[in-house]
């Protein structure tokens, strides 16, 4: 398939930390657009996974375990004790109810999924909606909330790097603000570790000259702006374009300097629909 976007004029630099870095840069070439991998975040398993262990033993206190990525799925399930099964059979055979499963997008639902957790248990914002975040999962789930239930929230611990970034956990707190003012109780438990890469060589020069040749920066993270600013702290960007998953992101892309700035929602299409159209943003 030929490439929308030809060498030497520009391509998609997929920001996403390694595995899903890999996913998006074969989809976007399936699309036919000439993608590269610079992970800007690095998935680092917890040091203790002693709460995330404790929680599973308890996961039938809650009502609902919400998980903030796909990263929070995998911390949390690796961390799984041998004899719990988040299965319908293994809850009738126990005679207990299991949680629910909240998720913000399709690709935490796909890991739910692949993890072992049935579709029927899973709630989630329809592939419809306009933007996949807390606010159409709490539209999703807002109903099925009763004062006294407690739910978990499964969540990753933010790297050094965001530590001056307003807005950090925005999602989820907003969500734990919902709960509490529904009056349920809400516990968190960290399942892996962000953390800011260091650029090699060979990336930090990918980085610099997709600053100014007309590449395509994909950013679904405000930590990942953060780690490149981190990184290469006296860069020029403002020849740069970038297309952003949600308008907080698009926010710190625009305030690291960024000349074009698109928003997209998360799905190959509509990213594929934004690059495309770059130029007239």
């Amino acid at each position: 398939m030929t490439a929308l976007i030809q060498p030497g004029g520009s391509r998609v630099i997929v920001t996403r930390p390694a595995r899903e870095a890999a996913v998006w840069v074969y989809a976007l070439s399936k699309a036919g657009l000439q993608a590269v991998a610079l992970p800007l975040i690095d998935i680092l398993p917890v040091d203790d996974s002693g709460p995330a262990q404790r929680a599973w033993q308890t996961l039938d206190a809650y009502a609902a375990v919400m998980f903030v990525s796909a990263n929070a799925v995998a911390g949390f399930f690796e961390s799984k004790p041998a004899e719990i099964q988040w299965t319908l059979a293994q809850a009738a055979i126990k005679k207990i109810a299991i949680p629910r499963a909240w998720a913000t997008g399709p690709g935490t639902v796909q890991a739910l999924q692949q993890a072992g957790v049935p579709s029927e248990s899973i709630d989630a914002p329809p592939p419809e909606t306009a933007q996949f975040d807390s606010e159409a999962l709490w539209r999703q789930v807002g109903t099925q909330v009763r004062a006294g239930q407690r739910v978990l929230i499964v969540r990753g611990r933010d790297g050094q790097a965001m530590d001056a970034v307003q807005g950090t956990g925005v999602g989820r707190d907003w969500l734990a603000s919902r709960l509490t003012e529904a009056r349920a109780g809400v516990d968190f438990v960290v399942a892996y570790e962000r953390a800011c890469p260091h650029l090699n060589k060979q990336q930090q020069q990918l980085a610099q000259d997709a600053a100014r040749d007309g590449s395509v920066w994909l950013f679904s993270s405000s930590e990942a702006v953060a780690n490149l600013r981190v990184n290469l702290p006296s860069q020029d960007w403002s020849a740069a374009r970038a297309v952003a998953t949600h308008a907080r992101i698009a926010s710190a892309v625009k305030a690291a300097g960024f000349g074009v700035v698109c928003e997209s929602r998360p799905t190959v299409a509509d990213i594929v629909g934004s690059i495309e159209s770059i130029y007239e943003c």
